[in-house]
């Protein structure tokens, strides 16, 4: 049986006591919010889910981050907001002594998370004598991140001390498309330096027990829009994931996802917490949901109509609408199993990025023109 895509008859937001929001390309995009995450956001409240705002961006203090979200119409407070500093944080305070130094590539998120846990901030690899230099190096996202930071982290470095990286995120979302992220400007020090860093961002598991011992969840989900940090660290932890489709992952993507990268739920964006979901069904030589029908035919996977079975419920959100509807996403829950099962018998195939299998219409069925509209939305066709 093919990896499968969850059901819920009552909305995300009644199951589970708390929402792990990933931020960039979730609630906001650069400077702006998702259309409708204010709104979808105070009802799931509402209806009683608590909220963490979780981020693999370290250059912001929780504080300012709270501050952000309130501009933008969302309740928060400094103590929901999880970053991976606090992360990375924790795990040098965890294996250094008091008041060792750190040297520091990035900004005032890292300064101020390194001294939450007594830990003191550096600039220079240079710092102090020989018996108080630099214990550790630490690095994450820095929009104004210099050469001369670059330079003092290579020698840190290659002094052989420790160093940590808050993620490896190799782009940002922003307005104009994806920007570097601190994955890039830390393969530059890994090209420089030739020593891997250790990683405590998402996917890796520290994240989540960090954000799981400041909100105590117990049925949390995590919300996120990228497979390889999101959806990844969810699964490693056993926790359940709704990968929404407002940031950088797009269908496609989801339809060459490796086991690790496969999320619990789908959603156009964040008021899928508010909604039921149905996963699709295997039928005689494919899958179905919704009134969707998808199989395999070779290397190409076939979307075709079926009768019955309207879409799933909303609450009615008061929301602008949804980049893609859920004609369009009980399609895509019907070609995932059909994608995965076939990538699965197939074997491994390496740790290397795989190519989303090509799709078609059945030409013979009736409505033909309304698959190929679907898929055309969903850039598929």
């Amino acid at each position: 049986m093919a990896p499968n895509l969850h059901s819920s008859d009552t909305s995300l937001a009644a199951v589970h006591d708390v929402a792990l929001l990933d931020l960039d390309g979730v609630v906001y995009v650069g400077p702006d919010a998702v259309p409708g995450a204010p709104e979808v956001l105070a009802q799931a409240r509402a209806a009683g889910m608590r909220l963490a705002f979780v981020t693999n961006n370290a250059a912001r203090p929780p504080s300012v981050v709270a501050d952000h979200l309130s501009e933008l119409g969302i309740a928060a407070d400094a103590g929901e907001v999880i970053t991976s500093s606090q992360a990375a944080a924790r795990y040098l305070a965890d294996r250094l002594p008091s008041g060792a130094r750190v040297l520091v590539i990035g900004t005032a998120g890292l300064l101020e998370a390194l001294g939450e846990r007594g830990l003191t901030p550096v600039e220079s690899a240079a710092a102090g004598s020989a018996a108080d230099g630099v214990a550790a190096v630490v690095q994450g996202y820095s929009p104004t991140l210099s050469w001369s930071m670059l330079a003092e982290g290579a020698v840190a470095i290659n002094s052989g001390v420790p160093w940590v990286a808050t993620n490896v995120d190799p782009t940002v979302p922003s307005p104009r498309g994806p920007l570097p992220g601190n994955g890039s400007t830390v393969a530059a020090l890994v090209h420089a330096t030739g020593r891997e860093p250790v990683v405590t961002g998402k996917p890796d598991p520290t994240m989540h027990r960090e954000t799981l011992i400041r909100t105590g969840a117990k049925r949390p989900i995590v919300v996120g829009d990228r497979l390889d940090t999101d959806i990844e660290g969810a699964n490693a932890v056993g926790c359940m994931s709704l990968l929404v489709f407002s940031g950088v992952t797009t269908p496609a993507e989801l339809l060459a996802a490796r086991p690790e990268h496969r999320p619990s739920y789908l959603a156009s964006d964040l008021r899928g917490l508010l909604t039921p979901h149905r996963a699709p069904q295997p039928v005689d030589g494919g899958w179905r949901c919704g009134r969707w029908l998808a199989r395999a035919d070779g290397e190409a996977l076939v979307l075709s109509r079926a009768e019955g079975m309207g879409g799933a419920a909303s609450d009615g959100a008061a929301v602008p609408p949804a980049r893609f509807g859920e004609e369009e996403l009980d399609a895509l829950r019907a070609l995932c199993p059909a994608a995965w099962s076939g990538q699965d018998e197939s074997g491994p195939g390496g740790s290397g990025r795989r190519e989303p299998p090509p799709v078609r219409v059945d030409e013979g069925d009736a409505e033909s023109a309304r698959a190929r509209e679907v898929l055309d939305r969903l850039g598929l066709a």
